[in-house]
């Protein structure tokens, strides 16, 4: 497994990150999410796009987390996350930085919507354990949640995403 360097995006790495982006899905449309979240200063949240760095320098994933809300308490939503297709499939540093940043930031619930086989290995588990859910159809397996602050009381309801979400 290659040795990766987390670090939170810069200015001069939204090219790349829009380049990543862009290689990691079938089209543009979460290129085009991640570049509308950032310019949303309600959901934005400095240090919580995280870049990975291969060895070489080569910036080859990317993770984000912007700001929610569960029944009007603030939460994270963790989406998207991409890897160069070379890269994939060889690590998760980019999430675990970005939950360390979280942690440290003083936030406490983690949403993400997304393969179930993939994110409990980070602690998540379906978001319905704590009565969260979506304002839209989906699998409850596929909803998932985290609380990096156990003993906080975790907020329940319906998630309210950042406008460029579009829901």
């Amino acid at each position: 497994m290659p040795t990766w360097t987390t670090r939170p995006e810069t200015p001069a790495d939204i090219p790349a990150v829009r380049e990543i982006v862009t290689a990691a899905f079938p089209t543009a449309e979460e290129a085009d999410l991640v570049d509308a979240l950032r310019a949303d200063p309600e959901a934005w949240i400095d240090g919580l796009s995280v870049v990975v760095e291969t060895a070489e320098g080569t910036l080859a994933g990317h993770a984000l987390f912007t700001r929610c809300h569960v029944d009007g308490s603030p939460a994270l939503a963790l989406a998207p996350v991409a890897v160069l297709p070379a890269f994939q499939r060889q690590g998760a540093a980019a999430i675990r930085a970005g939950l360390d940043t979280a942690r440290s930031l003083g936030e406490n619930l983690v949403l993400v919507l997304g393969p179930p086989e993939y994110y409990p290995k980070f602690g998540f588990a379906p978001a319905s354990r704590w009565s969260v859910r979506a304002s839209f159809e989906v699998p409850d397996e596929a909803l998932m949640a985290l609380t990096l602050a156990p003993g906080r009381p975790v907020p329940s309801g319906v998630i309210a995403y950042a406008a460029p979400f579009g829901v």
